[in-house]
């Protein structure tokens, strides 16, 4: 398969990706904003909106084009803006011309889903989101990302096209699992009693989950209240679940396998090694060395991997290794 269109269909998956869980995050976000204990705090009540952008490193550009972080600066940034290239609009407008640029290596269907989001978001406005609500439109977001997956797989070929598309959507999803985890787990902005303190962790935890799609599967899982350890687990660990670190790590390293078409590829290597990691973990080690710690290890580790994929696969001369960021949409990873 020609670099090119190897590099296009891998970001279409992941642009789809990344629309998906920012709306994700922003259900989060607001989620996390109606807790009472915030309501009367002043700036607290900004902190999630705060937390969302400090997730995806947007906070020094936000407050270039703004004065103060509130909520409808931040969906506006994150759901609307055509300036910032992560955001939902964004995403969407890159997919679809991705998507154009490789019509012959896609079905007409996945091409029309992608054209009929794509032309819907153009019509959204601060106007109609206030109409429409903003639940509305995030969940229009997910179901729409949901919808092109779901095409994907119904009617797209299971050659090399198909695996680049799995591919980018696992390693976008893997990077996300660990964002949204570590925008609770490294929330500062807690009640210092401990009654209040344990009872605000309880309902970030359990709008972690549901912002996720996650809380009826934890619950059937899981017979403790929620918890720290028991969301990270799921989260982290658990192979059971579509959106954790490990299924997407050990899918995206049977991938690497097939295009590897038997060759010992570093790439491979890489993503088996932290697919094994995420395997053998145990949540009790990873709390006590610190789970921020072990959070910012494995995106540093993902990051790597995804820089390794783009230099074997999506250049033109793929031994030389590339100065990490460089080259085409690699520049448009939040990492």
């Amino acid at each position: 398969m020609l670099c090119r269109t190897a590099n296009d269909l891998y970001w279409v998956a992941r642009n789809m990706e990344r629309a998906e869980n920012t709306a994700r995050l922003l259900d989060m976000a607001q989620r996390i904003a109606l807790l009472p204990e915030r309501l009367d705090r002043g700036k607290a009540q900004a902190a999630p909106w705060r937390r969302a952008l400090d997730a995806l490193g947007l906070v020094p550009d936000f407050l270039q084009q703004h004065e103060r972080i509130d909520a409808e600066g931040v969906v506006q940034h994150l759901l609307l803006s055509s300036a910032n290239p992560g955001s939902i609009f964004s995403c969407l407008r890159n997919a679809r011309e991705n998507a154009r640029a490789q019509r012959v290596a896609i079905t007409s269907e996945m091409y029309e889903d992608l054209n009929s989001s794509w032309l819907e978001i153009r019509r959204f406005d601060a106007t109609r989101l206030r109409q429409e609500g903003l639940g509305s439109t995030l969940d229009w977001v997910k179901t729409r990302s949901a919808s092109f997956r779901g095409i994907t797989i119904g009617t797209l070929g299971r050659g090399e096209g198909y695996q680049f598309l799995q591919m980018g959507a696992f390693i976008e999803r893997a990077e996300w699992s660990i964002r949204l985890l570590d925008m609770i787990a490294s929330d500062e902005d807690l009640p210092e009693t401990g009654e209040a303190r344990d009872a605000t962790q309880y309902f970030q935890w359990s709008a972690l989950l549901q912002a996720l799609s996650a809380f009826e599967t934890y619950r059937r899982l899981y017979r403790e209240s929620v918890s720290p350890a028991g969301v990270a687990t799921l989260m982290l660990l658990n192979g059971d679940n579509p959106r954790s670190l490990q299924t997407c790590v050990g899918a995206i390293h049977q991938i690497l396998q097939v295009l590897s078409g038997g060759e010992s590829l570093e790439v491979a290597r890489q993503a088996g090694a932290l697919s094994a990691q995420s395997r053998y973990a145990r949540i009790d080690e990873i709390i006590a060395g610190g789970l921020e710690a072990w959070l910012q290890d494995a995106m540093t580790r993902l990051t790597r991997l995804g820089d390794e994929i783009h230099r074997q696969f999506m250049t033109v001369d793929a031994r030389p290794a590339a100065p990490p960021g460089l080259g085409g949409q690699r520049q448009q990873s939040f990492a």
